[in-house]
């Protein structure tokens, strides 16, 4: 009699917390799949556009398919910045990584399953560690946090930042994987950007070589774009500097 409208009911425990990990343990795991088969099958002569064409787009179909469910990070780098802006709550984070991991583990051995021995071999089961020289590791390890920052920059400014935000986020984070990964090859690292797609393979295919730098590049790029929204680019709810 009150003439107040009851709020709306908050989502059940299931859709909150159970079922966003499930989508990212699945998305993990067909992006790690199709990222290590486009590596493992690669084609000669086709260099780097096959593997950069596969993980763009099937990063930015999962993005566009299971997005609404879990916010499409499939990557724990994604998830920190994302936690970082204000775009996923800290109780959730652990879980998304777990997810992620283990999608990325289930992806990597799914390549192994569907693949030739001998193949899978000779690519190192899709694994990164492209580095060919201590030499070369502070370069890879710079490609590893640039590469990073463009892809979860695309996040929180396409999918998370209200002024910025666009129904074209997938098409757009897509094209950072796609654009990354043409690029980062040259200096070594192979634009990994997500320690989930370099955990998967390595396990599987127990290729370890130079595994650390797509652990701290990928933390790193998503730390320095956590930093420069909260503290420059966000919107008024999210900037922390009010100039």
């Amino acid at each position: 009699g009150s003439g107040r409208i009851p709020p709306p009911p908050k989502p059940r425990w299931y859709e909150r917390c159970v079922q966003p990990c499930v989508a990212e343990l699945l998305g993990s795991a067909l992006f790690v799949f199709i990222g290590c088969a486009s590596v493992i099958e690669n084609a000669e002569g086709t260099g780097r556009l096959q593997p950069a064409l596969a993980h763009g787009l099937a990063l930015g179909l999962n993005v566009a398919v299971l997005g609404s469910i879990s916010g499409g990070h499939f990557n724990p780098a994604v998830s920190l910045g994302a936690w970082l802006v204000g775009g996923l709550s800290i109780t959730m984070l652990l879980p998304y990584w777990a997810s992620q991991l283990c999608g990325g583990v289930m992806g990597a051995a799914l390549a192994k399953a569907a693949t030739a021995g001998e193949r899978f071999a000779n690519a190192s089961g899709g694994a990164c560690g492209t580095v060919a020289a201590d030499a070369r590791v502070p370069a890879a390890l710079a490609a590893e946090v640039l590469a990073t920052a463009l892809l979860v920059l695309a996040v929180c400014m396409g999918a998370l930042n209200e002024g910025t935000r666009t129904p074209l986020a997938p098409l757009c984070v897509g094209a950072a994987v796609t654009a990354a990964v043409l690029a980062g090859g040259g200096a070594g690292s192979g634009a990994c950007m997500n320690p989930a797609r370099a955990f998967g393979p390595a396990l599987v295919a127990n290729h370890w070589d130079y595994h650390w730098v797509y652990w701290v590049g990928p933390v790193l790029g998503g730390l320095l774009v956590g930093a420069l929204v909260r503290l420059l680019m966000g919107d008024e709810k999210t900037r922390l500097l009010l100039l």
